[in-house]
Formats: structure tokens, sequence, C-alpha cells
């Protein structure tokens, strides 16, 4: 065998080497790749009490209740599902019913999702396709959701075309 072909050898030994060590990284952590969970998909995956996952989707309207000592209770949905969550702490100023949140917890025996962070999210302008392609299904869809998420879009590309031609 010429030095060449060992070159070789050992360089596509390595790369196939590494290649099997990235799909059994990707293959190990192909779960927890997910931003946030749904209800639904709490439900269809049969996540266990005590696991940790982020739980995604709307606050339901008339759902949320405070109680003592910063104790919060409410529901999250996802047009199909709802989740009871509780959380004790001080919420983001742009949580409130209706509005979209992540929550970071687990589930517990009851099965009600104890959160211990919570985060609102601030732009609704924004959504990925297989949402918004869900709520024009359930016929939740604003037309609204999209000509803002375009005006939006071509607002900031003219400002990105002004301050090119300033420079």
């Amino acid at each position: 065998m010429t030095r060449k072909q060992r070159r070789l050898t050992v360089i596509g030994g390595s790369l196939f080497v590494l290649a099997v060590a990235a799909a059994l990284v990707l293959n190990a952590m192909r779960d927890s790749i997910v931003f946030f969970s749904t209800p639904k998909m709490v439900a269809e995956k049969h996540i266990q009490p005590g696991e940790r996952f982020r739980l995604g989707g709307l606050v339901q309207p008339g759902s949320l209740v405070r109680g003592d000592n910063l104790m919060v209770r409410f529901e999250v949905g996802d047009g199909s599902a709802a989740l009871p969550v509780s959380y004790q702490g001080i919420l983001p100023d742009l949580f409130r019913e209706g509005q979209g949140i992540v929550a970071e917890g687990a589930l517990d025996a009851s099965g009600v999702f104890k959160a211990d962070t919570v985060l609102a999210k601030h732009d609704e302008n924004y959504m990925p396709k297989d949402v918004a392609d869900a709520l024009k299904k359930q016929g939740l869809w604003k037309e609204e959701y999209g000509a803002a998420s375009k005006g939006g879009n071509t607002a900031a590309r003219a400002a990105q075309g002004e301050q090119g031609a300033v420079r």
C-alpha cells in the first residue's frame, strides 16, 4: 500500500467514525431538540411525572387564579388540549390571558405542570408554518396574523434599504 492509499484510508475511516458519532449524538438528543412541547404533544408522548420539559401554548382565558405568596394557577392550551399549570413567583410583565407563553418545569403525580420558570412570548407576529396551518384548520386563524408579519418584514427591508443608501 502506498503512502497516498494509507492516508486516504485513514481519512476515510476518520470521517466514518465521525459520522457515526454525530448520528448517535443526534439520535440521543432528538426529543430535547424541540424548543417546547404543546399540551397535545405532552398527552401523546405520555411524559412521566418528574421529567423536566418546556411547555408552550396560550394562557386560556378565564383560567388565571392568583393565590397567596405569589402562587398562580392557569391553564395552557393549544386549541386541542389544555394542561393546568401552577407557578410560584413573579410573572413576566407581558403575561396575560390569551398570551403565548413557554414554561419550564415538570408534571406532578396529579397531572399538574409545576413550573419553575415562565417566559412570556412578546411577539405574536411571527408564527411557525405548522402552527399557522393548525390554526387555519381549527378556524382560529386571523388574517391580521399574516398581514402583520408581512408588513413588518417589508418595513424592515425598507429600513435596511434606507440605511444602505445613507452609507
